[in-house]
């Protein structure tokens, strides 16, 4: 922002001095033209009077002397002409005396008694008759190089310039420290915010320095960060104490369920074994919750991890569970390398997927770990599958299909989200080939150096895995 407050200071203090400088050279420039034009256009005019009254006096030997001098002191050229438009005489060597130059467009105006003024090469010309009352006795043509005058404008132009420049630097420097006074609470801001969505502010930003406005956000958001800390501590001592606190009860009530059993009749026995089971639901949905309070509470960095040994190493973990059911657990696909993701977030979400794949695998079915390009992998099963409105779904707490048989919690999924998202990925369900779930991760590849991707933090931590 620095930058972009110093560009605009800049860019407002050139178009101001270009709005006044360049005019002011142009008016200078046209300015000295115009004087150096009527200083010719005199001269030219005294010439004509001495060279007149030369010429009637037929006193010809003169005029060189007369127009030689003057091209000395000036460093103009000076030619004359008789009232025939022959030369009489020429301050330089460029025409002879005696030439005819009635036909040059300017001599033949001044013999016609008309003064002619032109710039044209970078040369100033005037030309002016030599008349006596309505006597025209000859003209005379006076040329002056542009050079000087030029000159004289390119050095206004420069001074103008230096003049511009130092300005710049001086507006740059006023420019600069503005610049940093305003946008010194917005970087002590903007790293507050940082650590804020770290789950720590040890450094709030300063309320007593930059303009008021930027102050008194400082004080709200001191203020606003102050609470929030208060409620994040709040939460997870929530989450802490909480599970300790629920499993007691629960363990209590199972315990006293189960030794009603001696004294139910036989036929009261499936309810029991019903109300027992749903007490065990419980004691899972209340770890699920306290697993996603924990994740959302508590900050964590994706790092490099090998997608390859992961899903090799979850694999052979799961393969002796999926044998009892007589269902194979296999991986398949091209080696992915190294992805970018929270600890331990790749682990318990092929966990949780491959638990949901097991649960409804029939016997003699497979359940495929297949890897794919981009820090990409697969869980497919053989099951019944889902439906397109249970995939979108899905992913809701609590939220079961309705031709469900098992006795999850609905909180699975919503972890395994929560750990893609951290960790920077994205998840899909979609209809596997053939029949079956094709659950879909996609993590960020760890490509060229080890930075980490994107910006800020994630915000979650291990957890237990849930089973939905």
């Amino acid at each position: 922002m620095t930058r972009r407050l110093l560009l605009s200071y800049l860019g407002l203090a050139v178009l101001v001095l270009a709005g006044l400088e360049i005019p002011l050279g142009w008016i200078y420039g046209r300015g000295e033209v115009t004087r150096a034009s009527q200083s010719v256009e005199r001269d030219a005019s005294m010439l004509a009077e001495l060279t007149e009254e030369n010429i009637e006096k037929g006193n010809l030997d003169a005029l060189p002397d007369v127009i030689g001098d003057y091209a000395t002191r000036t460093g103009g050229r000076v030619l004359v002409t008789d009232r025939e438009g022959v030369v009489l005489a020429d301050s330089g060597t460029q025409v002879r005396t005696g030439t005819d130059l009635s036909g040059a467009p300017d001599i033949a105006r001044a013999l016609t008694n008309r003064p002619t003024v032109t710039t044209a090469d970078d040369v100033l010309s005037a030309t002016m008759p030599g008349t006596s009352g309505t006597t025209l006795r000859g003209t005379v043509r006076l040329t002056y190089p542009m050079t000087e005058v030029t000159a004289r404008v390119h050095r206004v132009w420069g001074a103008l310039a230096l003049a511009g420049a130092c300005v710049l630097a001086a507006v740059a420097v006023a420019a600069f420290t503005l610049a940093r006074w305003i946008t010194r609470p917005l970087r002590t801001l903007e790293q507050a915010t940082a650590q804020l969505a770290d789950g720590h502010l040890t450094n709030p930003p300063d309320a007593t320095i930059g303009p008021p406005e930027l102050r008194s956000l400082a004080v709200s958001f001191n203020h606003t960060a102050t609470r929030l800390q208060h409620l994040l501590k709040a939460q997870h001592a929530f989450a802490s104490e909480a599970s300790h606190q629920l499993k007691t009860p629960l363990t209590a009530l199972r315990l006293r369920l189960e030794n009603f059993e001696p004294y139910l009749d036989p036929r009261a026995h499936q309810s029991l074994d019903e109300a027992v089971g749903e007490v065990e639901r419980l004691g899972r949905m209340v770890q699920g919750l306290l697993a996603l309070a924990r994740l959302e509470n508590t900050a964590s960095t994706p790092e490099p991890v090998d997608l390859d040994a992961v899903l090799a190493e979850r694999a052979a973990m799961w393969e002796p569970l999926a044998a009892e059911q007589h269902v194979t657990v296999a991986v398949a696909g091209a080696p992915v390398g190294q992805v970018w993701a929270i600890p331990g977030a790749v682990e318990q979400v092929i966990d949780n997927l491959v638990a949901n794949a097991l649960r409804v695998s029939p016997p003699g079915t497979a359940i495929m770990l297949a890897r794919a390009p981009g820090g990409a992998f697969h869980v497919r099963d053989q099951g019944r599958g889902m439906s397109e409105a249970d995939r979108a779904r899905a992913f809701d707490r609590f939220w079961r299909a309705s031709d469900t048989h098992h006795d999850g919690t609905g909180l699975g999924l919503p972890i395994v989200r929560h750990l893609v998202h951290a960790s920077g990925g994205e998840i899909s369900l979609h209809a596997a080939p053939g029949g079956g779930m094709d659950a879909h991760v996609r993590l960020r590849p760890v490509t060229g150096g080890r930075s980490q991707p994107g910006s800020g933090t994630s915000r979650t931590a291990r957890a237990t895995t849930a089973k939905p």
